[in-house]
């Protein structure tokens, strides 16, 4: 009989543990969204979004922006564009948003494209490739405010020592419902990312 009471008190201290861990991790993305750290870097990177045929989408078309008033305001002499090709696409995600920078008047010397990522870890991974290659130690890295608690976590885990968030001041996601959607999404790849980190999942996420 004490052993079912207990069992039973137990339950709801597990399921309130678990719910203080979800909100908790929400409030951490939310909070750390409009963290601008921005300051000189060698390079910028620029998480991957998807692109349309020759054009890119415009949620990345905002993260490209935001990198290229970095650049022209001097945080970077560099910027380096992610995203691979997924099937059926014709260009790679980089490839569109390096074309796309060279109009709005970057040197296409200043530019450098990994195409081979598919997924936000992949992206800091080849990023970070280009970095040893080049000999940049530092970086400013770009993405949605929402997706930078996880994009920074994993610039740290791919060995990027010294880099700074810098979150898009403008985004697509602009109506309360659209934040909180893709605040869910986030919050749940960031937790299983977390645990993936330390083996209770085995397999990576975007």
């Amino acid at each position: 009989m004490i052993f079912l009471i207990k069992k039973l008190l137990l339950l709801p201290c597990i399921l309130l543990l678990v719910g203080l861990y979800i909100l908790g991790n929400a409030i951490s993305i939310w909070n750390y969204a409009n963290y601008d750290q921005a300051k000189k870097a060698d390079v910028i990177i620029v998480l991957g979004a998807s692109v349309e045929y020759t054009r890119v989408s415009p949620v990345y078309r905002e993260r490209i922006n935001h990198a290229i008033d970095l650049y022209n305001k001097g945080y970077a002499k560099y910027i380096i564009f992610t995203g691979g090709k997924i099937a059926g696409q014709d260009y790679s995600d980089s490839s569109v948003a390096k074309y796309y920078a060279i109009d709005k008047g970057v040197d296409e010397d200043n530019i450098f494209i990994e195409e081979k990522s598919t997924y936000t870890k992949e992206n800091l991974q080849y990023a970070k490739q280009i970095m040893n290659q080049k000999g940049f130690s530092s970086a400013i890295v770009v993405s949605d405010p929402l997706h930078m608690k996880r994009g920074m976590l994993m610039a740290k885990d791919v060995g990027i020592a010294t880099a700074y968030s810098s979150p898009t001041p403008t985004t697509m996601y602009k109506s309360r419902s659209a934040k909180i959607n893709f605040l869910k999404k986030e919050l749940f790849v960031y937790i299983a990312y977390k645990f993936y980190r330390i083996g209770i999942l085995f397999t990576s996420f975007l």
